[in-house]
């Protein structure tokens, strides 16, 4: 029998499928010399030399937020323990994705078929990664001089702009803030139609640390309640 999902339940699946959205290195496009396109492909380039790496996360979303550590392996490997909520864990081994909800004692399960044309699964595989670049359009924000990232900062960040390329997209716009002296994501605010933000912050990268599979492996508290195919339940 498929189970409702809560509010809340569907506010963090709507979140995790927008950080496995995020997350690929390989989602970047370019052409020519210093547009916003060019620098996106000086940022895909980066990326696709990580092999993994781990980076303090804030989460924000509608009244929400969210802290935590999160591990990430290329190709697709990604797991989140969270300080805010404690206990709270999301993690993908490539081929199950678990979030752990300890305040609900529910546990939320999603299998993954690379065969299935569903968006909702495929966000969680490197095809599913790669829509960013296909359906988005990045420009500057202001330009490409590094600005402060929030204001009285001393951290500087490029701003860009991606905008959908049509109204199937789930966000509106996605601006993204990189280091351009790392030629990492600093932050992510996505904008839904309905003016929505989500904004992810990464923080304290470590890269190349040579994270074991095993770090993807997390077994839930067997006292909490099972969710299956949460994706797509109704």
């Amino acid at each position: 029998m498929k189970k409702l999902l809560t509010p809340k339940f569907s506010l963090l699946t709507f979140i995790t499928a927008a950080l496995f959205f995020f997350l690929s290195p390989f989602v970047l496009s370019a052409q020519g010399i210093l547009t916003a396109s060019s620098f996106f492909k000086s940022v895909s380039d980066n990326y696709a030399t990580i092999k993994d790496y781990e980076a303090d996360i804030d989460i924000k979303a509608s009244k929400s937020s969210m802290s935590g550590h999160l591990s990430y392996k290329n190709p697709n490997l990604l797991r989140i323990d969270f300080t805010n909520p404690e206990e709270q864990v999301i993690c993908f081994n490539g081929d199950l994705l678990t979030i752990y909800l300890p305040g609900s004692a529910a546990i939320l399960n999603q299998s993954v078929d690379n065969s299935t044309n569903n968006n909702g699964a495929n966000l969680a595989t490197a095809q599913g990664l790669s829509l960013l670049g296909r359906y988005y359009s990045p420009a500057y924000e202001t330009g490409q001089d590094a600005v402060a990232l929030d204001e009285g900062s001393d951290e500087m960040v490029v701003n860009l702009i991606l905008r959908r390329r049509n109204m199937t997209e789930a966000f509106n716009t996605i601006k993204l803030s990189v280091s351009p002296d790392t030629m990492l994501i600093r932050r992510i605010v996505a904008t839904t139609p309905q003016n929505e933000e989500f904004s992810f912050d990464f923080k304290n990268y470590v890269l190349n640390q040579g994270i074991s599979d095993q770090r993807f492996i997390y077994d839930p508290p067997t006292s909490a309640n099972n969710y299956n195919n949460f994706l797509f339940s109704e």
